[in-house]
């Protein structure tokens, strides 16, 4: 908006001569959540995406710095970049605007940002208002009481049953809780949040823990063994979608890792057997967005964004190196 000043940012004053009142600076609100901007080092890199190198993902974030006030990145390490956001959303709208400007990158999950002063370690808090029907305001106060939140205000919102709750916590209670939310409220709640400070450290929360669904083999996935597979948890890709190994398709509900082979298709013979031609019934899956993997990924996989798709996958893509990478 201004030509001829190089270095003015947002919140800076601009005047005529030095005795000009100058304006308070603007007071933004600071990060709470950090994770890894890497180069997409899948099988899959290069496919979709016109971006795809590091300089050219750093030189985005840069430009991004100068109007995004919410923002910081770290450049310092070699191979990633480290950025620091305002939250799920904020870091989501980010990557969506990357991959619709031809960029491929993979991310880290985040992380909530934590500091120690005089010895106290602290996080950063939020405070949640939410409006709802009363139906379903005990199962959002259970499960937000589990993730270390506490009601601090109920009330009536006008002439029928819908109420506004007020809650406070720590921000890591809200990580991969809005997913849940919108089921828990059939997607008649809204929730809102916003930053409150940096309070002591809560301790453990307490989430539902569920595992990873990893393909082993590469190729197309095949709607027999899919359907296979679902009763086992809740799978995230459709038949006929492309696969490499250490891919995760899925989750499973006992919470621990299984590789599973989405490729294997329907052994034919000239025999008939009961049961041999059974209808192949497949549960719509979970199909990811940003925001969902940004939610439900582990701490050991990466969310893989292009232009086109947006895939979960292991750190380390063989069964091998992800043992080896489990021995102490």
């Amino acid at each position: 908006m201004v030509a001829g000043l190089g270095d003015i940012y947002i919140g800076d004053t601009v005047a005529q001569n030095e005795e000009a009142e100058l304006l308070p600076a603007i007071a933004i609100d600071e990060p709470t959540i950090s994770l890894s901007f890497l180069v997409n080092n899948s099988p899959f890199a290069g496919r979709e995406g016109k971006f795809v190198t590091s300089r050219q993902i750093r030189e985005y974030l840069e430009r991004e710095l100068e109007v995004n006030v919410g923002l910081k990145v770290d450049f310092s390490a070699a191979e990633s970049m480290r950025v620091y956001g305002r939250g799920e959303l904020h870091i989501a709208i980010l990557l969506e605007n990357m991959r619709r400007a031809g960029y491929e990158v993979q991310v880290s999950q985040p992380q909530v940002i934590i500091r120690e002063e005089n010895g106290v370690k602290s996080e950063p808090f939020e405070e949640v208002v939410i409006d709802t029907p009363s139906d379903y305001q005990g199962s959002i106060i259970e499960r937000l009481g589990m993730r270390g939140f506490v009601l601090s205000n109920l009330s009536a919102q006008g002439q029928g049953n819908a109420v506004r709750m007020t809650l406070e916590g720590p921000t890591r209670g809200l990580l991969g809780y809005r997913t849940q939310f919108v089921i828990d409220t059939k997607g008649e709640g809204i929730l809102s949040s916003r930053f409150v400070g940096f309070r002591p450290y809560h301790g453990e929360i307490r989430k539902r823990v569920v595992g990873s669904m990893v393909s082993m083999m590469a190729g197309k996935a095949l709607g027999f063994s899919l359907w296979n597979l679902q009763d086992r948890g809740v799978l995230y890709i459709n038949p006929a979608v492309e696969v490499y190994e250490g891919m995760v398709i899925g989750n499973t509900s006992k919470g621990e890792e299984m590789s599973v082979n989405p490729t294997k298709g329907k052994q034919l013979t000239n025999m008939r057997a009961s049961g041999s031609d059974e209808a192949v019934t497949l549960v719509p899956p979970f199909e990811l967005s940003i925001e969902r993997g940004l939610e439900i990924m582990g701490e050991d996989e990466y969310l893989e964004i292009t232009p086109e798709s947006v895939r979960l996958r292991k750190q380390h893509l063989t069964e091998a190196a992800r043992s080896k990478n489990r021995r102490p």
